[in-house]
């Protein structure tokens, strides 16, 4: 692990960061997919986006560093979650 990583691996943001970042990632995920959650809802969402998120741009060997660079890593995230949730509570498709 690098050593500029804030709290929870997120690089350059602190704990409170972190929970600002969850709740926008959350919000702009739950805007693009028209889902209606709340303001804890969208924390959790956001914060586990930022996980998938810097995983997948770790993965891609993508950099990504401060407020802006989390945003979008954890919205990103927030959204391939929400979207993954949303086709397994429809379930196996009949046809």
């Amino acid at each position: 692990m690098h050593d500029g990583y804030g709290i929870l691996g997120l690089p350059g943001v602190g704990f409170f960061g972190l929970l600002i970042i969850g709740a926008l990632a959350g919000w702009i995920a739950e805007r693009a997919l028209n889902r209606d959650h709340g303001l804890l809802t969208n924390i959790l969402v956001g914060i586990a986006g930022s996980f998938v998120g810097g995983t997948l741009a770790g993965l891609l060997n993508i950099s990504f560093y401060g407020f802006l660079g989390n945003l979008v890593v954890a919205t990103i995230g927030a959204i391939l979650i929400l979207w993954l949730f949303g086709r397994s509570e429809k379930g196996p498709r009949a046809g």
